[in-house]
């Protein structure tokens, strides 16, 4: 049982609130953040649920400045059914560490079913303002193998320091996702609505093998963004 205690010790940590500082350290660290990812496993197999609610809640949630409180898992599966579950894309504001997500993700997965599932099938658009919350959203996509998007900022102005992109690059059910950053060029801002960048462009690519990666691959249209 991933307790607050042991997420601690995964992290190597020995006051929470280092764990996002950690843990964002760590992510851009394929070989560190994958060694990480198959530690969690190793205490839980069980990728339904977001196992950093609880966690991020009572040690880094920021109530009295951001009004952060996280969508209790009912709420999130209500909202789900209302989307509509199978492929396509998904917008998911003020994610969080990404709870709604990854129940929209359990739906999607059990709606294609299980052996014609692919993570290219579905699409997730995350935006999160909370610099703390960021890292387990990005950690949490990404050890579920998830194709998405995380823009880090603020989505009514449309103001953000940097978006994330994941990808499952080998379109595997038990694979994780690379983690790139995009650059801040005309096609990614257009794309993404972004109006204005807050911070300086960061270079980190790790997929590779083509100029240009599929965002999406529906059953009837293709999306694609260059990540170069």
């Amino acid at each position: 049982m991933l307790t607050n205690a042991k997420i601690d010790e995964l992290f190597g940590i020995k006051e929470s609130y280092q764990a996002p500082d950690v843990l964002m350290k760590v992510l851009f660290d394929k070989r560190k953040r994958e060694e990480l990812f198959k530690k969690f496993l190793e205490h839980e197999v069980n990728l339904d649920n977001d196992w950093f609610h609880i966690y991020f809640e009572e040690e880094h949630s920021n109530k009295a400045k951001l009004n952060q409180d996280f969508t209790p898992m009912a709420v999130a599966s209500v909202l789900s059914q209302l989307a509509g579950n199978g492929p396509g894309m998904n917008l998911d504001v003020a994610a969080g560490s990404g709870g709604i997500t990854i129940k929209k993700w359990v739906d999607d997965k059990m709606a294609i079913g299980f052996f014609e599932y692919r993570p290219s099938l579905c699409f997730y658009q995350c935006e999160e303002l909370s610099d703390r919350a960021l890292p387990f959203l990005l950690f949490n996509l990404a050890i579920r193998g998830m194709n998405a998007a995380v823009l880090h900022g603020d989505t009514l102005t449309r103001k953000f320091k940097q978006v994330y992109f994941l990808q499952n690059d080998e379109d595997g059910y038990t694979t994780f996702s690379s983690i790139n950053i995009m650059p801040h060029s005309d096609a990614c801002k257009n794309y993404f609505n972004v109006n204005e960048w807050l911070e300086e462009p960061i270079q980190h690519i790790e997929s590779v093998g083509s100029e240009t990666r599929y965002l999406y691959q529906g059953p009837e249209e293709e999306e694609q963004l260059s990540l170069f």
